[in-house]
C-alpha cells in the first residue's frame, strides 16, 4: 500500500499526564505529525502498555505507542479512544509517522515493523521518497458489501 510519508517532529512540553494515561510507562520522546507518537524504552513496554482510555482521550484523540523491536525493526499499538476506537490492530496511516520516524533513526529505507495488538500484525516497511512509504504484509478480510445508487 502506499501511503503519504508524514515525519513526527519532536514536542518539548506535552502533557505531564501521559505516562499515567498509558499505564505508567518511561516515555523516551513524544513527536507529534496527525497523531502524538509516543518513544517507549523498548517492546516489552509498547506490549505492557496499559492505557487507561478516558484519561487517554482527555489529552489526545490518536496516539501511537513505539520502541525498537527485538526481531524486527520496531513495534507499535494504536490507541484511538477520541475516534472511537480504543486499540485498532494494525493501523496503515499510523505507519505514515513509524516509518519516517524509525528511518530517521536507523538510516534504513526498508524495515520490517509489528504492531502490538491482540490481533497483532506484521509490516514490511519502505521510505520510498521525502513524500511517500510503502507497506506490504498479510491482511484480514472484514467485510464484503453491495451499494446500490
Amino acid at each position: 500500500m502506499d501511503f503519504p510519508s508524514w515525519l513526527p517532529e519532536k514536542l518539548n512540553e506535552y502533557d505531564p499526564r501521559m505516562s499515567q494515561a498509558l499505564g505508567g510507562v518511561e516515555i523516551v520522546g513524544v513527536y507529534k505529525h496527525r497523531d502524538l507518537l509516543i518513544e517507549l524504552v523498548d517492546e516489552a513496554a509498547v506490549a505492557n502498555c496499559n492505557p487507561d482510555f478516558n484519561l487517554l482521550q482527555e489529552i489526545f484523540d490518536k496516539v501511537i505507542v513505539t520502541a525498537p523491536g527485538k526481531n524486527c525493526d520496531f513495534v507499535s499499538r494504536f490507541f484511538a479512544p477520541g475516534a472511537g476506537i480504543n486499540e485498532d490492530p494494525v493501523t496503515g496511516s499510523a505507519h505514515s509517522q513509524l516509518i519516517p520516524f524509525w528511518n530517521a533513526k536507523l538510516g534504513k529505507p526498508v524495515m520490517r515493523a509489528k504492531q502490538l495488538s491482540a490481533r497483532g500484525g506484521e509490516l514490511d516497511c519502505e521510505q520510498v521518497n521525502a513524500e511517500r512509504v510503502a507497506m506490504a504484509g498479510e491482511c484480514v478480510f472484514f467485510m464484503k458489501g453491495r451499494i446500490e445508487i
